[in-house]
């Protein structure tokens, strides 16, 4: 064991390491941690990208959760750093995800941009804001959840390198359900108390669920509209991607502030219908979907 047992958002902490060879498998693991730790917790950490295994864990028997990381023993202290900035982070994320508390989207994002929009840009890497964040920059009456960012392969590790004191996951080879095994980090960036969780990833493996969006089709493929913010103009994926997911989720107050955005920038027909045509939804809500926007 590494660290722990450590207390925060109502669950109980450990980090440990499995070396075999040159590569260390990390794993944060969480149990409900009752009274001591503040508990009960307001939520899973389903939502955090944790895993829930049917059986007992290394730690805390049937009520824990885990996420695991592949990296070299080297890597320890950048583990610990991230590690450590999770779990004080933790209920705030809890009480976004499962409590209604605001997220810090607008502070984050504009730290963000600050810091590693003009290096990106100065050594010539892709990237783009994705997710429902995009819409929000385009002008959507919305309130993200998170921040979602797409890159290459050099900007997944040149984004971690430029936020070392934010990450809650260090940048390494991992399990994003439902994306499959990717290279990807995660952050939170703000104070303990005030910001937004930010995601980025590319994958390791092939994903089995083939789907035309903006996160399958990569920087240079996803089709963006231009905002600018800090100063610096930004690539964000064009709102139908976000139109389809919405749909997907039932997410109707979503749905709808949507497609007034896609009304008034215009809507992207081909587009819209290529997502659709990979999208879980019937043909008769597709068919809608098209109708709604058509100008």
């Amino acid at each position: 064991m590494l660290s722990g047992p450590d207390l925060g958002g109502g669950y109980l902490h450990q980090l440990t390491l499995d070396r075999n060879g040159e590569a260390t498998t990390y794993t944060y693991h969480a149990q409900e941690g009752g009274q001591d730790a503040g508990g009960p917790p307001i939520g899973s950490l389903d939502r955090l990208g944790f895993a829930h295994p049917a059986d007992a864990c290394q730690f805390g028997g049937p009520r824990c959760w885990h996420r695991r990381f592949l990296l070299p023993f080297t890597d320890l202290p950048k583990v610990r750093l991230a590690y450590n900035r999770f779990r004080f982070v933790l209920e705030t994320m809890l009480n976004q995800v499962h409590g209604g508390a605001p997220v810090g989207i607008d502070a984050a994002l504009a730290e963000l941009v600050r810091r590693i929009g003009p290096t990106l840009r100065t050594e010539g890497i892709e990237w783009f804001i994705g997710g429902s964040t995009a819409s929000r920059l385009l002008g959507a009456t919305l309130s993200p959840n998170d921040i979602d960012l797409g890159t290459t392969r050099a900007g997944v590790d040149r984004i971690a390198q430029l936020i070392p004191e934010y990450l809650i996951e260090p940048l390494a080879p991992t399990d994003w359900p439902p994306h499959g095994i990717v290279r990807g980090a995660r952050a939170f960036v703000g104070t303990f108390r005030d910001g937004a969780r930010v995601e980025w990833s590319v994958p390791i493996e092939p994903n089995s669920a083939v789907r035309s969006d903006e996160w399958g089709e990569g920087p240079t493929g996803v089709r963006t509209l231009e905002v600018l913010l800090e100063g610096i103009t930004l690539r964000v994926s064009r709102p139908e991607y976000g139109l389809v997911r919405s749909a997907e989720h039932r997410a109707t107050a979503r749905v709808t502030a949507v497609t007034e955005l896609i009304r008034k920038v215009g809507p992207d027909l081909e587009l819209l219908r290529r997502v659709l045509a990979t999208s879980s939804l019937g043909s008769a809500e597709r068919d809608a979907l098209v109708r709604s926007v058509e100008v």
